[in-house]
């Protein structure tokens, strides 16, 4: 993630020191959580396909930007405390039940798209709208959909997706605790690959 970026070279140039005889590699993937790991698992399939080592980080250079990763969260209340919104934003919005579309931009920061959206099925219909606005099977029918501690949601959203892009292969994950302490419970996230992230 880019806000780790700089202490992973810091990492690596001592790793160097104690193993001359490696050859090391630092990239910033700016992604987060579900969109890494996205991007390493789809790293070790061209790694299969026999890229070397100095072409996977070329092809990770080059395709970090269609990574899509977009989500909503449940209240206001953990981004509040990120200082992603204001206390008096955070208590409105929670009050009139906005879900925010939220994404992972192309420079790998965290952006509050919309914070209008309200309720879960409005939620989710947004995620929709930006899988239709350019989603890219072609490079690979893998998608996504994290969640923080709400299954159920999930599934549904799983169902949606299915129906509107059968061709798709979905994996459903949790979302881990670190990253779920900036969201809080009620998570729900999509990442595939796209022409907008």
């Amino acid at each position: 993630m880019s806000g780790m970026y700089q202490n992973a070279k810091q990492c690596m140039a001592r790793l160097e020191q104690k193993f001359p005889e490696r050859r090391m590699v630092c990239v910033d993937t700016r992604c987060a959580s579900l969109g890494e790991g996205f991007l390493v698992r789809e790293a070790l399939r061209k790694q299969a396909e026999g890229l070397s080592l100095e072409e996977l980080v070329q092809w990770i250079e080059d395709y970090q930007p269609q990574v899509c990763q977009w989500f909503t969260v449940d209240t206001f209340e953990h981004l509040k405390h990120g200082g992603r919104v204001s206390s008096a934003a955070a208590v409105l919005g929670t009050a009139l039940q906005i879900k925010p579309l939220l994404h992972v931009s192309l420079t790998g920061e965290l952006e509050v798209v919309d914070r209008t959206i309200r309720g879960t099925k409005r939620a989710i219909s947004a995620l929709l709208a930006r899988m239709e606005k350019g989603w890219q099977p072609e490079l690979c029918s893998r998608i996504i959909i994290g969640h923080g501690g709400c299954p159920d949601t999930a599934a549904c959203f799983a169902r949606e997706l299915q129906t509107r892009f059968p061709q798709a292969e979905l994996i459903t994950a949790p979302i881990g605790p670190v990253i779920g302490s900036h969201t809080g419970p009620g998570l729900l996230a999509v990442v595939f690959w796209g022409t907008e992230r």
